[in-house]
């Protein structure tokens, strides 16, 4: 049975000099800050839509490694993952660079990177932002 996610954004102003909001319908944290200068210059406060992609991207990435290692018969102990997702004004949304390290007993180098690169290609977020490089640096703790 599909799954519906939703988030709920209210944006008042023009571009470059109005603000808004964003809400998850899963969460009870309240609303994240959004507006223009954070997204074209960068904010540690305020929220952009490329931040939020990174968080999908990450989360997506890293449960599909985990059930692609224990389907190795080599269940991690622990994947972290960050994702960058990179935005240039007047271009778009050019990149995703995912960044894991991963505590997996009883495999090699080899089939670690093997299976991250399989993740990487088979995570649903990753299929969504086809049209963009993605890439991925992947380390064996």
């Amino acid at each position: 049975m599909p799954i519906t996610s939703e988030a709920t954004t209210t944006w008042t102003g023009s571009l470059i000099e109005g603000s808004g909001t964003v809400a998850f319908s899963s969460s009870n944290l309240g609303t994240f800050p959004i507006d223009w200068k954070a997204r074209s210059e960068g904010s540690d406060t305020t929220t952009t839509p490329e931040e939020l992609i990174a968080a999908a991207h990450a989360s997506c990435f890293s449960m599909a490694f985990s059930n692609m290692l224990a389907q190795n018969g080599t269940p991690p102990e622990r994947v972290n993952t960050s994702a960058s997702v990179t935005f240039k004004p007047g271009t778009g949304i050019t990149g995703s660079h995912l960044n894991v390290n991963a505590t997996v007993p009883g495999i090699t180098p080899e089939r670690f990177q093997e299976i991250a690169d399989d993740a990487k290609a088979g995570c649903p977020v990753s299929q969504a932002l086809a049209g963009i490089e993605i890439t991925l640096e992947a380390s064996l703790a």
